[in-house]
């Protein structure tokens, strides 16, 4: 072609959300054109794609063109600089040469990029070493005036085996917003997902203690001396505690609830561990949310309650006020340091490669927890 482009500038380069459709790329681009040594013309090409998302059939989200109009119009020419219109049409033939249908073309290659990105919502998260959380698109996007809506379903592994999760009692869907937000991300979980979490903790073995070579009191000392003949020596105390029903969490306002359901055992190694007291304990934990890059940091705070009751004994009968003094000291300090060790890494929340969440508000509400951010891109190192 005799024809040169010179010059390139994008003016503008923008997204409209679309309701109950998708996006709207809109791209104008400048365009210095020379046709012969003593002719440049300006040109500007303009281009209108319609995107949106759709499940492909690997069950990911992909950004797909569904209409694209690219117009290409002549601004001015050193030839002729007075005309009374500058955007008329050119019908040289500088718009034969550049095939403006193969705009199109390189307008879903922009998409690539993206959709690598969007590959990577669904990958699975590490929570522990042997559990791993994966949030799996149930469905393509919606759009309204509010924004775009996706809805993800939350599954977890244990050992590379998905578990079966506990039945949600009700459906959950995006709350309401209550007023108008500047953030550009609203994340909102469920008070099942909570009790999901734990639930799989839970299958992992996470809330399992052994302390062992527990202190010696005297209402212990006496406990052991009423086991006669069982030991012939001194051995020290093992605690031994397991999960005896699933665990659930209670979102208020303002207060998120961990319920969890032990039973201890508690005995001594001779040479294996013989259990010769066995106490239900019933525990409730204040827990706290926040946010860190794109992990979501649950503590437990404070023990609020534990219920004790005596599930059995090889040395009689044992008072709930000897139960309390024996155990609760014990069980508040070590079930609050086993439940933050597990939790330490944080929990990872749904995101693309790139973007981490910045400007984070965290507000627990009943039944749910809302999470209001903004979305930050971080720097291409190459």
């Amino acid at each position: 072609s005799r024809n040169q482009i010179n010059t390139v500038k994008v003016d503008e380069f923008s997204l409209t959300l679309i309701p109950d459709t998708g996006l709207r790329l809109s791209i104008d681009v400048d365009l210095g054109i020379t046709s012969a040594p003593s002719t440049t013309k300006e040109m500007q090409l303009s281009i209108l794609a319609d995107l949106h998302v759709e499940m492909n059939p690997d069950g990911n989200l992909e950004l797909v063109t569904s209409a694209c109009k690219p117009t290409l119009e002549e601004l001015q020419s050193t030839e002729d600089m007075d005309r009374s219109d500058p955007r008329t049409s050119s019908v040289s033939d500088v718009d034969k040469q550049i095939n403006i249908e193969k705009i199109c073309l390189e307008v879903s290659k922009l998409l690539l990029f993206p959709n690598e990105r969007l590959m990577s919502l669904a990958a699975p998260f590490p929570i522990t070493p042997t559990c791993q959380v994966r949030y799996v698109p149930l469905a393509a996007p919606m759009y309204s005036e509010q924004g775009i809506i996706i809805s993800l379903q939350t599954t977890f592994q244990v050992a590379g085996t998905a578990i079966p999760l506990p039945v949600s009692p009700v459906p959950f869907s995006m709350p309401e917003p209550t007023s108008s937000s500047p953030s550009h991300l609203t994340l909102a979980f469920s008070e099942h997902f909570f009790t999901s979490l734990f639930f799989a903790l839970e299958m992992d073995g996470a809330f399992n203690m052994t302390i062992l070579g527990w202190l010696l009191c005297p209402e212990v000392t006496l406990l052991l001396c009423q086991m006669g003949s069982l030991f012939q020596e001194d051995l020290p105390v093992v605690l031994q505690s397991t999960t005896r029903s699933s665990p659930h969490v209670v979102l208020e306002e303002g207060k998120a609830i961990l319920r969890l359901f032990l039973t201890a055992q508690i005995g001594a190694v001779s040479p294996v561990f013989q259990s010769f007291l066995s106490v239900n304990m019933d525990v409730s934990a204040r827990l706290h949310v926040s946010i860190t890059d794109t992990r979501m940091i649950i503590s437990a705070v404070a023990i609020e309650d534990i219920e004790l009751s005596l599930a059995a004994s090889d040395v009689g009968p044992v008072q709930a006020a000897l139960l309390k003094e024996l155990f609760l000291p014990t069980i508040r300090e070590e079930l609050l340091a086993q439940i933050n060790a597990v939790l330490r890494g944080g929990v990872f929340l749904p995101h693309i490669v790139s973007f981490t969440y910045s400007d984070v508000n965290v507000t627990i509400h009943k039944d749910y927890v809302l999470i209001p951010c903004n979305l930050q891109l971080e720097a291409r190192t190459h």
